[in-house]
């Protein structure tokens, strides 16, 4: 009988919401390649044509800002624990005003 949803038959394994490491990896050595070529990459950049600014503008965003989340299950517990006292403030600052 396979694994019920969310589980994995390794009970050691990454839990929810913590990050895979080759990504983490990953995107730490595409920073240090930005770093460290950011002049020649603000060259070729500013070469190009609008639309293609904003081509290369979009997929960068998607290289540095995490998905959005659309199911709230998938929210880690950390994650749920920073929403929900968000949430808390935000009401108490709309009750001040």
């Amino acid at each position: 009988m396979p694994p019920k949803k969310g589980t994995t038959n390794n009970p050691n394994g990454r839990r929810k919401g913590v990050p895979n490491n080759s990504t983490t990896e990953l995107r730490e050595l595409f920073h240090l390649f930005v770093v460290e070529n950011i002049v020649e990459l603000q060259k070729t950049f500013s070469m190009l044509e609008p639309w293609q600014k904003l081509t290369f503008f979009e997929k960068m965003l998607k290289m540095v800002l995490p998905p959005p989340i659309t199911d709230i299950e998938k929210l880690s517990d950390s994650d749920l624990e920073k929403l929900i006292e968000r949430l808390k403030r935000r009401e108490e600052t709309q009750n001040e005003e």
